[in-house]
């Protein structure tokens, strides 16, 4: 599953406008300014039947130009060491830089696959000058246009060749991943759980990964955590350490059925937080929000109240989601973390009766029919679940494409109002029938 593209280059090469290409949305802000991109660093692609996530490294830049050189080395470092694929993007407008030669050094003593693509290749004369970078010897060197998008099919299939399948860590147990920025606090809130008591706990390093399966077996509950904090400490990682956290939980994530995102109480929700809750929610995984350090906030009668309403808001419109207050220091209510946790796990498992599932919803319809298009009546006929791995259901009608979004919202409102799928993405098609 954990499939990792990461994208390398210096800036103003191209890196978001390919990002966006390569994940079929304008998603990042693109400005000609070095370093503008923000927020937008990752994203989920689909090419060929294969799914696989890019990491734009551009996104993570800060500050002046004479922090670039060094930004992007440690950043190509980090993504050699944990994407799988890596897309070495240069420019044909400015030839080769001294940058570009020592970007390619660092690339060429990887064992990864590598792709070398020369961007802005939009004429013939062009075409001719990107020949020169054929001697940056990389065998996969593809000529795009990223910006009218010349060359990215070519590049997509290439890169989905050299997915590798990975073999998943197999087991019938539920499996939780500790996600949220640096310092939240996800090692404590492990170590909580786990206590001293470590006779109880197997550790079974990834296979071709390094995140750590811990098995917890007590009180009756059985599960694993997917642990990425306190793997390997890298000495000169810290100068990119948000880069470094992020490919981190988008391993575990990958590898999860419900993610426990931490978020600091003095913070509230960050805009990383919101990318990756986003990300959980496009991998339809199950979610629990812990709101840690909850012992440091100065109380009043309803400050939990008025945090949990603020912090719907800003996740809205996927508000279904349990949020709650726990201090890992404490071991306050970490055990309820859990049990939340496992909840989530089997609203996400669970599979509806096709007759239970058609009497209560064809009523919900007939309460509130889907708009007419144009004087065309729409009709669902039939409801089913489909078989995938989290929750999803296909509606049968007449003229599927007619179906507005916010009715498909009020479809997805009451299925969460008839059936537990708290903490739970779930899919909504609507096929021709």
């Amino acid at each position: 599953m954990g499939n990792i593209v990461a994208i390398v280059g210096r800036p103003n090469v191209g890196k978001s406008t390919l990002y966006n290409r390569l994940i079929g949305e304008r998603q990042a802000i693109i400005d000609d300014t070095s370093g503008v991109t923000r927020d937008r660093q990752y994203g989920n692609s689909e090419w060929n039947g294969k799914s696989f996530t890019v990491v734009d490294t551009g996104g993570f830049v800060e500050g002046s130009d004479d922090v670039f050189e060094s930004a992007i080395r440690s950043q190509v470092k980090i993504a050699i060491e944990e994407a799988n694929i890596l897309v070495f993007i240069v420019d044909v407008t400015t030839g080769i830089t001294d940058l570009d030669e020592e970007v390619a050094t660092m690339l060429r003593r990887t064992k990864k696959d590598v792709f070398l693509v020369v961007n802005k290749v939009d004429n013939n004369k062009r075409m001719l000058e990107a020949n020169e970078f054929w001697s940056l010897g990389f065998e996969d060197t593809y000529f795009i246009s990223s910006l009218t998008g010349s060359g990215t099919g070519d590049l997509l299939d290439g890169i989905t060749e050299r997915l590798k399948e990975e073999e998943p860590f197999k087991t019938d147990l539920p499996k939780f991943a500790i996600l949220g920025r640096p310092n939240v606090g996800k090692s404590s809130f492990v170590n909580a759980l786990l206590g001293e008591d470590r006779n109880i706990v197997t550790n079974i390093a990834g296979t071709t990964r390094d995140s750590i399966h811990t098995k917890y077996a007590k009180y009756g509950k059985e599960f694993y955590i997917i642990d990425t904090a306190g793997i390997r400490k890298k000495s000169k990682v810290h100068e990119n350490l948000e880069f470094y956290s992020v490919m981190r939980a988008i391993r575990a994530m990958e590898e999860a059925d419900v993610c426990i995102l931490m978020i600091d109480a003095r913070d509230g929700i960050e805009a990383q937080d919101m990318s990756i809750l986003g990300l959980i929610r496009k991998r339809n995984k199950g979610v629990v929000i812990l709101v840690n350090k909850w012992d440091l906030v100065e109380k009043e009668t309803n400050t939990a109240r008025d945090f949990e309403k603020k912090l719907r808001e800003k996740i809205a419109p996927f508000t279904d989601v349990p949020i709650i207050f726990v201090s890992a220091i404490e071991k306050q209510r970490i055990f309820k973390a859990i049990e939340t946790a496992l909840e989530v796990h089997e609203n996400r498992q669970q599979k509806i009766k096709t007759s239970v599932l058609n009497d209560i919803m064809l009523k919900a319809i007939e309460k509130y029919p889907p708009p007419s298009h144009r004087g065309r009546f729409v009709k669902i006929k039939y409801i089913t679940q489909l078989p995938t791995y989290y929750p999803a259901f296909a509606f049968f009608c007449n003229n599927p494409k007619y179906i507005k979004e916010s009715y498909q919202n009020y479809l997805e409102n009451q299925l969460r109002n008839n059936f537990n799928f708290t903490g739970v993405p779930i899919g909504i098609f609507f096929r021709k029938k």
